[in-house]
């Protein structure tokens, strides 16, 4: 049995016969289409068409083409021309679909190739530092709705430095919003490679502690450096050093039974590595701090 072709539509949602120009710029309710077809829109195409379903409030299903996202208000949904997305909305659903052509959004960012990227694929913003970044949409969007259906003299000009504030703004958000994932991940590994070092029962490599956490050891590095600034090394150094003040400080262990204590092969690397971190030998460390 054949398959059903994919609806591609030069225009809006629904209209098989629209033509629209290299100038089309759009702006509607949600409400306004979505009502018509029950608030379920099928998952569709546009060739020439942006699209930015701003959702203020209730409820959105929304389908691309292999993944499926049910997202609550305030959410942003950015779909480039030629890729397959639908929706279905509650019926409580307030916001504005902004549609611009291909041509414009080119012209507009034809200088910016990082910006453009960002439009090349379709992009879900759901989560927010505070309120003034999607009111910050909300009032671009007010503007362009302004200026769009307005006869104020250079509206064309208006209209798309108003655009250019948009897509930068939705452009920030991605940003933002991966940095701060990326972010969570790295304090996430961080955290492990912490614990992973206190429950060592020997002494391992950056390497064998990069695949405990199924990086690589450069990626670990990074890690550390970012969050404190040292290698990956030197935490687990620190450690060490650390263990070994305790057991200078509270027992009556010799440098040698330490070093052998913390699993080191030769004691004078011990004293060597403790005197690198610290500025004193085991000896003097331990000698200073009980004459305190």
């Amino acid at each position: 049995m054949p398959q059903k072709p994919i609806p591609n539509y030069d225009g809006l949602y629904g209209d098989l016969s629209a033509r629209t120009s290299s100038e089309y710029i759009f702006l509607e309710l949600i409400a306004t289409r979505s009502q018509i077809f029950d608030w379920v829109i099928e998952p569709h195409i546009h060739t020439r068409l942006f699209q930015v379903f701003i959702v203020e409030q209730g409820q959105i299903y929304f389908q691309e083409t292999a993944h499926k996202h049910q997202l609550t208000a305030p959410c942003v949904c950015f779909v480039p021309p030629t890729q397959l997305h639908g929706l279905a909305y509650s019926p409580d659903v307030q916001g504005y679909i902004l549609t611009v052509s291909d041509s414009i959004i080119e012209d507009i960012f034809k200088t910016s190739v990082d910006i453009f990227q960002t439009f090349e694929k379709v992009q879900i913003i759901h989560q927010f530092d505070d309120e003034m970044t999607f009111q910050q949409l909300q009032s671009l969007i007010k503007m362009l709705e302004v200026e769009l259906f307005g006869e104020r003299s250079e509206r064309n000009v208006m209209l798309r430095a108003y655009l250019g504030q948009f897509f930068v703004q939705i452009h920030r958000m991605k940003q933002h919003g991966e940095a701060t994932q990326n972010n969570s991940l790295a304090i996430n590994y961080f955290r492990k490679f912490q614990k992973n070092i206190k429950a060592a029962d020997y002494h391992k490599t950056i390497p064998e502690f990069a695949d405990e956490l199924h990086i690589t050891p450069v990626h670990l590095n990074r890690i550390c450096k970012r969050i404190t600034g040292k290698s990956a090394l030197e935490l687990v150094n620190e450690n060490l050093i650390h263990e070994a003040q305790k057991y200078l400080l509270h027992t009556s262990y010799s440098v040698s039974e330490i070093a052998y204590l913390l699993q080191f092969e030769y004691p004078n690397y011990f004293a060597k590595l403790f005197k690198k971190h610290t500025g004193m030998s085991p000896v003097e460390f331990r000698s200073q701090q009980r004459g305190q």
